[in-house]
């Protein structure tokens, strides 16, 4: 295991922020954005990649979005992934385009995206966890192997845990935001 590395664990942490917030930003409160699409993984050849890796997403109207899959051997794998994705979009598959209606937002559909939002969120918060028990597990080895102090661990411990403490509230804030934002 590395030492302790206050400007690592820091940036993993702001990474599952960055990494939150854009899977956010895919949650659209009733207008097609490319952005929606950006969390879908498809099953295809043999592993799981992102949609943008198979077929190109854009917006041709305020309510519709538009897939157009590569390979004519993906378009069933890319119509599953979409549908099983929990975003409430019924692809109409047209060849190797599928169009994507964007349903109205119905009060059904808002709790449905808000909770999806809050699922985004507890696992950024997972993530931003992992990486607080790793920074903790360092410091014990660091202590361990007599490269550090007792009251350096404890007093890195408290530091580890005020990091972890702003990375989750500012988690619980874009949460909030946007769940606000959904339920209107």
């Amino acid at each position: 295991m590395a030492k302790y590395d206050k400007a690592d664990l820091e940036r993993r942490m702001t990474g599952a922020l960055e990494s939150l917030k854009s899977d956010l930003a895919g949650l659209r409160t009733g207008r097609a954005h490319t952005a929606l699409l950006d969390p879908i993984v498809v099953d295809v050849y043999g592993s799981h990649m992102p949609l943008n890796q198979v077929a190109s997403v854009s917006a041709p109207e305020p309510r519709m979005l538009a897939v157009q899959v590569w390979d004519k051997g993906s378009v069933n794998a890319v119509e599953k992934a979409i549908r099983s994705a929990g975003l409430g979009l019924n692809p109409i598959t047209d060849g190797q385009l599928l169009r994507l209606p964007i349903p109205e937002m119905t009060q059904e559909r808002r709790k449905e995206l808000s909770k999806l939002a809050g699922q985004y969120a507890e696992k950024a918060r997972v993530a931003v966890r992992n990486v607080r028990r790793d920074g903790m597990d360092a410091l014990k080895q660091d202590e361990n192997k007599k490269e550090i102090s007792e009251d350096d661990r404890k007093r890195s411990e408290t530091e580890v845990q005020k990091i972890t403490d702003g990375v989750i509230a500012d988690i619980d804030g874009a949460a909030a935001a946007k769940e606000k934002e959904i339920l209107g």
